[in-house]
């Protein structure tokens, strides 16, 4: 932010680089910083050598005398409150300044007894030679309400919280501080726009609005009082007739002058209230609460029939508007007692927020509204279908669940109401909750109910009962309720119902890896004029997407991905956007476009808190790329802490791959038993769910962790079980990843020339998906299989047993070239691990000089791969397990290149390290390997 012109030239007036007195009038409404910017102005650098007086008006107190004859800074604060001998003191100081003087006023220009005249209404004779500056102490913009939500809460503030801090608050800095105030004496792990309403007024806000209205006479409170009714700017027209109510053409019993007089009455009314800045001009001619916020207060303390009297106004005069605010309309219907009147509000509110594709305003209107006791039971019966069709297209809200749950035990309502209820308590259930077993029960309780009279419905819920994502049922019990749903949606002649089930059909062919699906997709009509049959066109594409990711066919993910995100957000389908969204950054995951995904993930994971099975990807991915990157607590954070998805709830596709890393993870740590024990439940529960090309993430940790525990019998059942699940299937994901087990289990049995055939065939497919990652562990496999071959028993042996033996310096150059392509990625565990690899099985260079080459105070390539991993949150035990050294070695990297850094933090390494610049990784690249010496 640039230095404003007064300020730079108050600095130069301080340093004695002009002669020329300066005055500077700043003007702050109350709040908005005057005394912070005393205090700012006092420490300023060039004021340390400069003589500063401080005086605050209306204390009695008499103006400072400044001393000397050098720069001087006379600050004054509260102007507003000066009496006639204050104002005489500093006219005739004004008036007579000495060079280099500096004077500031502060005042809030709301509480001038001339309002534009801080000095009195005699105007003062400045000195030709005095500058006379103004400045308006501007109220704070978005961005700094945000960085003081940063400042006191973190960054748990999503950024709905900070829009409306700023939005009640009106930028006025301590009505901003004190709500912050409040909200960290809750803290939560994350602020909403509901906590930022639930932290209420401020005391000091309250005092100053209530305050300035008393001192009103009546007429004015009384437009005070409709200002604050209505809650947000309005015109002077709409503010008179809620004040007064509107005068009509012909007022009974009164004349035309009288009438005139009356309005006349409240023009003066409404001039008081600007003049005693209760009330404030918006624009557009417009008026309201000086700031927003204090309309609450000046509510609270109306007596209530007064307070209904003017909502029933207010109602009144809104619906007059065009277009009519409907939302607000309905509030003040509801605070009016108008209760038919408020639930046609919001009925009109919620559908054309639906329409504007906010579903989340119409979620929590019509929530509001059922959680009413007002509400009768036949208003409830109408809006309760509507909110639970709107929740299920729109976004998860525990109140909505909560407010459903109620309804579909309510007996008195119809069945058939209530089953209509209960399908979309089930869809949000699983899809949007993460209770897929509470909603798989309310799906089958829903069909049942629905089946003779609403067939069209009964098909929708058996529809979503076929999608094979939910835990706990086999793929043969999906497709049963597919061909159940596929009889109901005839049965019901509704072509929107039909295209649901002709999409899952398609869900579920795609998700098995059925060459049909392809075929399928192609007949959704997504060019359809329904925007409900273009919803589950998109819902279709969007899962054949998350479908095709996971089988591997990301070319196809890509296309799908662009086009149902397309006609999803066309089509009005918030819910099947952010799912699409999350298979983005799965995607993202597997094509190696790492860079920046780690942030994506987080804000990903901010924005759908709430939602625990869309934020599922995000937080898989988030997980992997720490474990790739070393740092394995953030990992199992991410993968198995408190918020991630529980085993049991978990959609069948992410458990599994889910498992993989946690195995993989368990591995590293060397930790068998646990890994074996995460492998053999995770593979049960695949056998049982019987979609087979989920596993792809699972396969080769699996059958590592149980092959080395010894069961390579059992290693090999599970190889041959996946085989014999994945035929006739199209997943070449799958496909590769049982290579890969088979790999892995012929280099645990010690088949080395086998297991280097197999990685490099995985390897193969990898690489031609496009997957990186997997095509770098696969290579890196086949590298070191040939290394280990060569060393046990010579290249002529490998090459007489396979054929696909070869030479060292091949396999050392692959190998290499792994550590490369995963720096370039960002596993930096993994580049760690193929150096360290590459150390132990390449020989130091000849002609190298003796002993250990000197780096003076830079980091050596290997105390440079030592802190990076200790930075991540690795044990001295786990960092030698991957690079091959030994605790103490690892001890003694730790220690010198934290004294090299200059921190005692393990923690801070990494910081550091790049704060120290390029060198330490420079020399890391390209130091060769083997010169740094035997450890």
């Amino acid at each position: 932010m640039s230095t404003p012109v007064w300020e730079g030239r108050l600095r130069r007036t301080l340093v004695s680089e002009t002669d020329e007195p300066l005055l500077v009038l700043a003007a702050g409404a109350a709040g908005t910083g005057k005394s912070h910017l005393v205090s700012r102005l006092a420490a300023l650098p060039e004021a340390a050598h400069a003589e500063v007086r401080t005086w605050v008006c209306g204390e009695g107190r008499p103006v400072p005398e400044l001393v000397g004859d050098g720069p001087a800074l006379l600050l004054v604060d509260d102007l507003h409150r000066a009496d006639a001998a204050e104002l005489g003191a500093l006219r005739r100081l004004l008036e007579q300044p000495r060079p280099p003087l500096a004077t500031v006023l502060l005042y809030r220009p709301e509480e001038l007894p001339r309002p534009g005249l801080p000095l009195g209404t005699r105007p003062v004779r400045y000195p030709r030679e005095l500058l006379v500056l103004e400045h308006r102490i501007p109220s704070w913009t978005a961005e700094q309400v945000q960085r003081a939500a940063v400042n006191a809460l973190g960054e748990r503030c999503v950024p709905e919280a900070v829009g409306r801090l700023h939005e009640q608050s009106g930028g006025v800095a301590q009505v901003v501080v004190d709500l912050l105030a409040v909200l960290r004496e809750g803290d939560l792990p994350r602020y909403t726009a509901a906590d930022v309403d639930s932290a209420g007024v401020p005391v000091r806000l309250a005092e100053l609005a209530l305050g300035r209205a008393s001192s009103l006479p009546e007429p004015g409170r009384t437009v005070v009082w409709a200002a604050a009714v209505l809650g947000e700017p309005v015109t002077r027209e709409e503010l008179l007739a809620v004040a007064a109510g509107a005068v009509p053409r012909r007022a009974p019993g009164g004349t035309a002058g009288e009438r005139a007089g009356r309005i006349r009455a409240l023009d003066d009314a409404l001039v008081a209230a600007l003049a005693a800045a209760v009330l404030t001009e918006c624009p557009g001619r417009r008026y309201g609460l000086f700031v927003p916020l204090a309309a609450r207060a000046v509510r609270r303390v109306l007596p209530g029939p007064v307070r209904q009297e003017l909502h029933a106004r207010a109602a009144d005069v809104l619906v007059r508007r065009q277009p009519v605010p409907w939302t607000a309309l309905a509030g003040h219907r509801r605070e009016a007692g108008r209760i038919r009147a408020w639930l046609r509000a919001v009925e009109r509110a919620a559908a054309l927020a639906t329409g504007a594709g906010d579903h989340q305003q119409a979620i929590t209107l019509l929530e509001q509204a059922l959680a009413s006791p007002d509400i009768p039971r036949d208003a409830r019966a109408e809006l309760a279908p509507l909110l639970a069709d709107i929740a299920v297209n729109g976004l998860r809200s525990d109140q909505t669940v909560e407010v459903l749950s109620q309804i579909v035990e309510d007996e008195s309502l119809p069945a058939v109401l209530r089953g209509e209820v209960r399908l979309d308590l089930g869809l949000l259930l699983c899809n949007q909750v993460g209770m897929g077993g509470s909603g798989w029960t309310e799906l089958e309780r829903a069909a049942a109910e629905l089946r003779s009279e609403r067939p069209g419905l009964s098909a929708r819920a058996m529809s979503a009962l076929a999608m094979p994502y939910w835990p706990g049922s086999s793929i043969d019990v999906h497709r049963a309720w597919l061909e159940s749903a596929a009889v109901a949606a005839e049965d019901s002649g509704d072509e929107v119902v039909r295209t649901a089930v002709r999409a899952n059909r398609a869900g579920l062919a795609m998700s098995c890896g059925d060459p049909e699906g392809w075929e399928m997709l192609t007949s959704l009509p997504t060019d359809h004029p329904d925007p409900g049959i273009r919803r589950h066109a998109a819902r279709g594409l969007c899962n054949a997407a998350d479908s095709a990711v996971w089988l591997g066919h990301l070319e196809g993910a890509e296309d799908l991905l662009r086009e149902g995100l397309e006609l999803s957000a066309r089509s009005g389908a918030p819910y099947t956007e952010h799912t699409a969204l999350g298979a983005r950054l799965l995607l993202e995951w597997f094509t190696g476009r790492w860079a920046h995904l780690a942030e994506r993930c987080e804000e990903f994971v901010a924005a759908t808190a709430d939602m625990p099975v869309i934020s599922a990807d995000a937080r898989m991915v988030r997980g992997m790329l720490a474990l790739s990157q070393g740092d394995w607590g953030a990992a199992l954070s991410w993968l198995a802490g408190p918020d991630a998805s529980s085993a049991e709830h978990a959609a069948a596709p992410l458990a599994a791959a889910t498992s993989g890393a946690l195995v993989r993870l368990a591995l590293a740590r060397q930790d068998l038993p646990a890994a074996a024990e995460e492998s053999r439940n995770a593979w049960n529960k695949a056998a049982a769910k019987g979609v087979w090309v989920w596993t792809a993430e699972l396969v080769p940790w699996a059958v590592e962790a149980v092959a080395r525990t010894g069961d390579t019998a059992g290693a090999q059942a599970m190889l041959e079980e996946l085989t014999s699940g994945l035929a006739g299937v199209d997943a070449p994901s799958a496909t590769a990843a049982a290579g890969w087990g088979r790999a892995v289990l012929a280099e645990v049995e010690g088949r080395l020339p086998d297991a280097e055939s197999l990685y490099r065939e995985a390897s193969a497919v990898f690489a031609r998906a496009p997957r990186p990652y997997a095509q770098a562990l696969t290579a890196e496999g086949a590298a070191r299989c040939a290394l280990e071959s060569l060393a046990a028993g010579g290249r002529e042996a490998a090459g007489l047993q396979t054929g696909a033996g070869v030479d060292a310096a091949r396999a050392t150059a692959e190998l290499a070239d792994c550590a490369t392509r995963f720096t370039e990625l960002g596993a930096v565990w993994d580049a760690a691990r193929a150096r360290a690899e590459l150390r132990r099985r390449q020989p130091a260079r000849e002609g190298r000089p003796p002993g250990r080459p000197a780096y003076g105070g830079l980091l050596s390539p290997r105390e440079g791969e030592v802190a990076e991993l200790a930075s991540a949150g690795l044990t001295n035990k786990e960092i030698a397990a991957t690079l091959h050294l030994s605790p103490r070695t690892v001890e003694q990297h730790v220690a010198r290149a934290m004294r090299k850094l200059g921190t005692p933090s393990r923690q801070e390494l990494a910081e550091r390290r790049e704060a120290a610049g390029p060198e330490a990784p420079e020399r890391m690249a390209t130091t060769p390997i083997g010169a740094d010496g035997a450890e």
